[in-house]
């Protein structure tokens, strides 16, 4: 579906993407992720043909992203996306589905069934009057008029409110169940972990990490075991003493053999193991430690280097 190979992009002498490889198949939501500055939307922008790379190669459904005929297999959603305010809804998509050859009565079918599934009520509510969250979700159902085999959405919950918020990445898993592949950028990493089923993690314009989340998490995360116990356990050199917590005592450890260690401390007290508690990381976590010890291309090399 997507292939990207050395993909950089600069501006004068600054690099805002540094040599991208990743490769996005048919049907997934494929998640970008980062914080502000790190190649994001530049990426996103490449994919879409609005950006010209500096160098290396993108195909996008089988084309050169800036050709024409990609573009109308294509629905892009930026993150900060304008409407004619003085048109409504129904107008609004009517005019879009226009502009793709979409006939009339297809076209109402189609986006119909879209704002019923984000519940967007008010369609001949003049769209400067409507709030943030049904501005975006208008936005969204502009990006399916064509029907695309592939979208693009920039950060499409921003700004929402949490109920709005929910609503858009449901209906991103709705579209992966239908056979849609998203490429799915987010400042929150939550979001990209409960929608996504692969990642590659941006931090200044480089990609510091790749992989499903169980697999970045299996290669950078650290897990950690939460052991209650019945009975009260000093240190020793194999586990940490238990501490008071309720009616029971608690121990943090980072393996199993230590869980298997305190349960036999704990019988030869006199007790036992009343319960284990698994403390995975969260792609958050994972992406600050990263973000904090990954070194940077440096300067000579092509990259942003530290600053």
């Amino acid at each position: 579906m997507i292939t990207v190979e050395n993909l950089r992009k600069t501006y004068g002498d600054f690099p805002a993407v540094v040599g991208s490889d990743f490769s996005v198949e048919s049907g997934e939501v494929f998640g970008i992720v980062g914080p502000n500055g790190a190649g994001k939307t530049t990426t996103l922008k490449m994919l879409a043909g609005l950006v010209e790379p500096t160098s290396g190669t993108a195909e996008v459904l089988g084309f050169d992203p800036e050709d024409p005929e990609m573009r109308r297999k294509l629905g892009f959603l930026p993150e900060e996306s304008p409407l004619y305010e003085d048109m409504t809804p129904r107008s609004y998509l009517r005019f879009f589905a226009d502009l793709y050859d979409v006939p009339r009565d297809v076209a109402d079918e189609r986006t119909g069934e879209v704002l019923d599934r984000l519940d967007l009520e008010y369609r001949d509510r003049r769209l400067g009057d409507m709030s943030k969250g049904m501005k975006r979700k208008v936005a969204i159902a502009r990006s399916l008029v064509n029907d695309p085999d592939l979208l693009i959405y920039d950060e499409p919950a921003s700004g929402l409110d949490p109920l709005t918020t929910n609503v858009v990445l449901e209906f991103v898993r709705e579209l992966r169940d239908e056979g849609k592949t998203v490429v799915f950028s987010a400042h929150n990493l939550f979001h990209v972990e409960s929608v996504c089923d692969r990642v590659v993690i941006l931090n200044r314009g480089e990609i510091i990490a790749r992989g499903t989340v169980p697999e970045i998490r299996a290669e950078h995360g650290e897990t950690t075991y939460h052991v209650y116990t019945t009975v009260e356990l000093p240190a020793t050199d194999d586990h940490p003493a238990t501490t008071p917590e309720g009616d029971r005592f608690v121990a943090e450890v980072a393996d199993m053999a230590a869980v298997e260690t305190l349960r036999e401390a704990a019988e030869s007290a006199g007790g036992r193991v009343s319960d284990i508690r698994t403390d995975e990381a969260s792609l958050e976590d994972i992406f600050l430690r990263l973000a904090r010890e990954s070194p940077t291309t440096s300067a000579a090399e092509g990259g942003r280097g530290r600053s």
